[in-house]
């Protein structure tokens, strides 16, 4: 599994709409309207999760709901991070 660099991974954020880089994840915070439907989508998350087997960091309070992604694996950011923040975007719209 290839960790990406600083450099790689900046240019594949580029495809990501408000993800950033921080601290070695990659990182969005999502708002909602409210809980019920911020935690409505916190359980959407959880199902591709359990799909991929690529589980995030993450939390939520009241409307919002902020995900971390990397690969413990590699101690770094790879394709299943970017795959699941792929897949979390398609819910979010």
């Amino acid at each position: 599994m290839k960790k990406y660099t600083k450099s790689e991974i900046a240019v594949k954020l580029n495809s990501l709409d408000g993800w950033k880089h921080e601290d070695n994840f990659i990182v969005k915070t999502f708002v909602f309207k409210d809980f019920s439907e911020a935690f409505g989508f916190m359980g959407r998350v959880a199902l591709i999760s359990e799909v991929i087997a690529h589980h995030p960091d993450w939390s939520g309070v009241y409307n919002k709901v902020t995900i971390k992604l990397n690969t413990h694996e590699v101690g770094g950011i790879t394709d299943n991070d970017f795959d699941f923040a792929t897949r979390v975007e398609q819910l979010f719209r």
